[in-house]
């Protein structure tokens, strides 16, 4: 029997242990990497292999095993009804924001936007991760412009 409980709560130190680093470091090209490859990429991992289970059968939902529906929001919120499922959809959540939040970070350092102006936008991405992503590409424009550039 897989401990979920345990599970979400090593998804989410690994999750805070990577932003605090994102955040609060200096982005060191090994840091950086580190993020990337064990903060990113073993989220990714997890979740993957999660999903497979899920896919599969291997990892029953509430319904019993098999038969993940993403069609319909009863079938979601079905899947979404185990803690299985919860463990797994957060961390394609935590992954795919940490990621957003390591492009902030690698996108502000180029424009040369200052830390201090990043830090709460990568605050808000860790806890709102759209709403962060939102705020960064409003006040990415002003930087790239300065920069006669869009990428």
């Amino acid at each position: 029997m897989i401990d979920w409980n345990a599970w979400f709560s090593m998804v989410n130190l690994l999750a805070l242990i990577a932003w605090a680093g994102l955040i609060f470091l200096p982005r060191w090209p090994a840091l950086l990497s580190g993020v990337l490859y064990l903060g990113v990429g073993l989220l990714c991992l997890i979740y993957a292999t999660g999903l497979i289970g899920l896919l599969t059968g291997l990892i029953p939902t509430s319904g019993g095993g098999g038969g993940v529906d993403f069609t319909t929001i009863a079938g979601v919120r079905s899947i979404f009804a185990s803690d299985a499922g919860v463990t797994i959809g957060w961390t394609h959540y935590l992954a795919f924001d940490l990621f957003v939040g390591l492009w902030i970070a690698r996108d502000g350092d180029a424009k040369g936007v200052s830390r201090f102006i990043q830090a709460p936008v990568l605050l808000t991405t860790f806890m709102a991760g759209p709403l962060g992503l939102l705020i960064w590409l409003a006040l990415r424009e002003p930087a790239a412009r300065k920069q006669g550039r869009f990428r």
